[in-house]
């Protein structure tokens, strides 16, 4: 197994089933009932909750590419409206939700689950999938990752298709984690880093800077900076030094990622594959997740 290469093709499986928690309309309306205001409050508090009531600076420092003034319009105020506790609540009843519209309410040992049923992938396979999902999880090396250690300290979910949720978001947070540590190593702050990704082409520029809450002066300050470096040009695209950097960035990240696949080996892998990758495909075409979208991920449909 090329674990890195396998990192990568996993995460973009595995990357859908986490964003429902912020973009799914069950999972935004769980928030709103807890109490939380608006899509913003609901996504810093719904991702920050694992790691208890913490204020704005350790946001910043963790999510890495937020305009700080966004992050303080959101936090510390969320936990007046929700604890923590209430938070992790709601993101799990809306999870729960969304799954049961996309993938349907079959959850007995027999029933196929409506929408990927076709494909041969039914209750049991989903049990199945979620045990692999745990066994690459548990054990992992969490040192200096403050998301991933937040989410694995969590109860696992009963539930098949719940527990294969909070592995994809261990998962998830795992690998952010690591790419956060690869973006500082090559000596990117976090806007100079959404700088270098529109310039791969991978997102928008506009939908970048406003999902990151960034305005024209500060995005151009630090296109300014990458382009004295010469990683961008002028007109904002790579360079070839850029590009080469960028690529490095990505692999490291890979690099990084990439315990969880060892640990499953091969075979373990691919049986999970199977099952993440219909139910990605599925999550893409119901519409619950933007595509493109602030993650620069292409979802599959």
């Amino acid at each position: 197994m090329d674990a890195p290469r396998t990192a990568r093709a996993m995460w973009k499986l595995f990357e859908p089933l986490h964003a429902l928690t912020y973009f799914a309309p069950e999972c935004i309306e769980e928030f709103g009932t807890a109490g939380l205001k608006g899509f913003w409050m609901g996504y810093f508090a719904g991702r920050a909750a694992p790691m208890g009531e913490v204020g704005p600076a350790v946001v910043d420092a963790t999510f890495f590419s937020f305009n700080p003034d966004r992050v303080r319009r959101a936090l510390p105020d969320a936990w007046s409206f929700a604890p923590p506790d209430r938070v992790l609540d709601a993101r799990l009843a809306g999870v729960a939700r969304a799954l049961e519209r996309i993938l349907g309410a079959g959850s007995g040992a027999d029933g196929d689950v409506a929408g990927i049923g076709a494909r041969g992938i039914g209750a049991p396979e989903i049990a199945r999938a979620a045990a692999l999902a745990r066994s690459a999880v548990e054990g992992l090396t969490i040192d200096g990752r403050p998301l991933a250690a937040a989410n694995v300290a969590l109860a696992w979910p009963e539930e098949p298709r719940l527990a294969l949720w909070h592995a994809a978001t261990v998962l998830r947070e795992h690998r952010g984690d690591g790419h956060v540590a690869a973006l500082v190593a090559a000596g990117l702050d976090g806007r100079q880093a959404l700088v270098t990704m529109t310039a791969t082409g991978a997102v928008p520029k506009e939908m970048l800077q406003a999902a990151r809450g960034w305005d024209d002066d500060a995005w151009e300050a630090s296109a300014g900076t990458l382009v004295e470096r010469g990683w961008i040009n002028e007109d904002g695209t790579q360079t070839a030094s850029g590009a080469k950097a960028r690529e490095d960035i990505e692999d490291l990240t890979d690099l990084l990622a990439a315990e969880p696949w060892e640990r499953l080996g091969e075979d373990g892998t691919d049986a999970l594959r199977a099952v993440l990758a219909p139910i990605a495909s599925a999550i893409g075409a119901s519409g619950s997740v933007p595509v493109p979208n602030p993650i620069g991920l292409p979802l599959p449909r």
